[in-house]
């Protein structure tokens, strides 16, 4: 049996994107920027249906992001590509609604 959630449309609007990301600003990162190229690498995959964020946190105490891609069946494709250590925002945000 497959282990994923019922498809659907993920977009959201620019202001209920703003108030989720407002709500959730307490000092640790609010975000990260990771090249295309390295995206395109893990759902480029052969049997990637989707990724995986996972929030996490380094040993000197910085949060991160840890992004794996998911197979048809909704399991981690732990054995291929995994990416980490994004651009953190701050500093690398952009100012508009989602960083500021």
């Amino acid at each position: 049996m497959a282990n994923l959630p019922p498809s659907k449309d993920h977009r959201i609007s620019l202001p209920e994107a703003a108030e989720l990301t407002r709500r959730y600003r307490d000092g640790t990162i609010r975000g990260g920027m990771l090249w295309r190229k390295d995206l395109d690498a893990l759902l480029a995959q052969p049997g990637c249906a989707g990724l995986r964020i996972y929030l996490g946190r380094h040993a000197d105490g910085r949060d991160t992001f840890v992004l794996t891609g998911v197979n048809a069946e909704g399991h981690n494709m732990e054995e291929g590509v995994l990416l980490e250590d994004l651009f953190p925002c701050p500093p690398y945000c952009d100012g508009g609604l989602l960083s500021s």
